[in-house]
């Protein structure tokens, strides 16, 4: 393992807004700081994000890149168990469901955890190694 990264939760690195539209889920994740972008843009893919939700059983993912805004939008179809009027679940709704996202692991270069508030969280809760 590359003792330069540490493996922290996407929370650490970006917060996320969920809304639903009948049975699509569209999830937008913006980074805290501009230069979490790139790592994030390699390791939070449409596919590593339909395999965090496999259990929902998305029947496509789509990622929407916006470089400017230091952000990804994702869109995943039919995971909402046919959207918030069809579903007996009244915890299925999209708004829900960025938390999972969140929760999702990724690797950064330990250079870029400082000792800022911000960062903080990151180099407490980054105690494994990549």
């Amino acid at each position: 393992m590359d003792p330069s990264l540490l493996l922290v939760p996407l929370h650490a690195l970006a917060h996320a807004r969920a809304g639903d539209k009948g049975n699509r889920l569209n999830v937008s994740l913006i980074c805290y700081r501009p230069e979490f972008y790139s790592y994030l843009a390699e390791q939070v893919s449409a596919a590593a994000v339909a395999e965090l939700f496999r259990a929902r059983r998305p029947t496509a993912v789509k990622r929407y890149d916006l470089p400017a805004l230091g952000a990804f939008n994702f869109v995943l179809d039919d995971v909402l168990e046919g959207g918030v009027n069809n579903s007996l679940c009244l915890d299925k709704h999209g708004k829900g469901l960025s938390f999972l996202l969140l929760s999702m692991q990724v690797r950064i270069p330990r250079k870029l955890v400082s000792p800022t508030p911000a960062s903080r969280e990151v180099a407490l809760d980054a105690t494994t190694p990549a």
